[in-house]
């Protein structure tokens, strides 16, 4: 059974810097695409990164291009979001997800999710 659990939420000032970390457990990470979602207070949620455990690739949403990466611990089977110069329109509820399947990740509905952390970013 696919679990993801998420962590690492709080509160961070404008331009500042938080790391999330997503704990991975029943399945490898080279066999799935793992991702970051992230729906902020009265909008849709948003996919904003994912990496493809197959070939690598990654995927960037526009917002958070040169300022958020993903990474992966194999040996703690864990995946974790760097955010940095955070700004109040990162403020939102942050997701994160895995799917056998690039396309379930990249059209928003992956079958495997973890519970949401919140971050909220103060001016």
């Amino acid at each position: 059974e696919v679990q993801l659990q998420a962590s690492g939420g709080g509160l961070v000032q404008n331009g500042g810097s938080l790391r999330l970390s997503c704990a991975a457990s029943g399945f490898n990470f080279e066999d799935y695409t793992i991702g970051w979602f992230r729906q902020a207070p009265g909008k849709e949620r948003e996919g904003i990164l994912y990496l493809d455990g197959r070939t690598g690739g990654l995927t960037y949403a526009d917002s958070v291009r040169g300022r958020f990466t993903i990474s992966t611990d194999t040996a703690k089977h864990t995946v974790y979001l760097d955010m940095n110069n955070l700004n109040s329109e990162d403020t939102a509820v942050y997701f994160c997800a895995a799917d056998r399947l690039w396309s379930r990740l990249r059209t928003g509905v992956p079958r495997n999710w973890g519970q949401g952390t919140l971050v909220t970013v103060s001016s």
